[in-house]
C-alpha cells in the first residue's frame, strides 16, 4: 500500500518561494496567474492490507516528522 502524502502551508503563513515563482511566471507571460503555494509531496511505501492501520501510521509520521505543525498542514491518500 502506498500513502500520497501532501504538505503546503497554512492559510496567512507567507510564502516567500510561491511568490518568487508567481512573479516569474507573470514575467514568463502567464498573465492569469494570480497566486502560487509551494508545498511537498511524499509517497510512502508500506506493508500490509490494514487501511485502518496504515492511516494511523500514517498521520502519526506526519505529526511526528514530515509536518512543522505551526506554519504546515497535510492531508494523505493511501492507495
Amino acid at each position: 500500500m502506498k500513502a500520497h502524502i501532501f504538505v503546503t502551508l497554512k492559510q496567512g503563513v507567507l510564502d516567500p518561494q510561491g511568490s518568487t515563482v508567481q512573479r516569474s511566471l507573470q514575467q514568463m507571460g502567464y498573465a492569469a496567474v494570480q497566486s502560487v503555494r509551494i508545498g511537498k509531496f511524499m509517497e510512502v511505501e508500506l506493508a500490509g492490507t490494514d487501511r485502518e492501520a496504515a492511516a494511523t501510521q500514517v498521520d502519526e509520521m506526519c505529526r511526528k516528522l514530515f509536518v512543522n505543525p505551526n506554519i504546515e498542514e497535510y492531508r494523505f491518500e493511501l492507495r
